[in-house]
């Protein structure tokens, strides 16, 4: 079965709670084969919000990229989350990363679909969980393991922005 791997974030209190809630729902589309620590994190673009706590996770599911995307935007919609703005305070935001080695995109009118995660390679919170489950794991775009992809951005930021829960 294939594998997909996803990003869960929130930081609307009970954040952690919120977590936890979103991938023992996540079990109806597949089942959750590894959970990475969970992080906390500084928002990025929209300062003036809690801070996130973040994970990520793989998960075998039967679904393809496309219906399973639109799987998890309606999981965020029955967990609460609605909509605000750009870089907003949520509930619940889950993406996918990786979906086994694909590489695509899918011109949805609802749903842009990217895979790999267009800025994953950007993002802290994203590699340092990641590092703890799929640290061998050669992004199929860029050709570069995640733990070197974390390495090149911890060198580029200088400092950790983020912590292990």
């Amino acid at each position: 079965m294939p594998k997909a791997v996803l990003a869960l974030g929130s930081n609307i209190p009970p954040a952690k709670e919120n977590i936890d809630r979103a991938i023992e729902a996540l079990s109806a589309l597949g089942t959750v084969k590894e959970v990475a620590p969970y992080i906390v994190s500084k928002p990025e673009g929209f300062a003036e919000q809690p801070d996130f706590i973040n994970t990520v996770l793989i998960l075998s599911t039967p679904y393809q990229p496309l219906p399973l995307l639109k799987k998890l935007k309606a999981l965020e919609t029955r967990l609460g989350r609605t909509p605000t703005f750009k870089n907003g305070p949520r509930v619940i935001d889950l993406d996918i990363l990786f979906y086994d080695d694909q590489v695509l995109f899918e011109d949805d009118d609802e749903y842009p679909l990217f895979i790999p995660h267009p800025r994953l390679q950007e993002r802290e919170f994203v590699l340092k969980p990641l590092s703890y489950i799929l640290s061998d794991f050669v992004h199929p775009k860029l050709g570069k393991p995640v733990y070197r992809l974390y390495r090149e951005l911890m060198k580029k930021k200088g400092k950790p922005d983020c912590h292990i829960l």
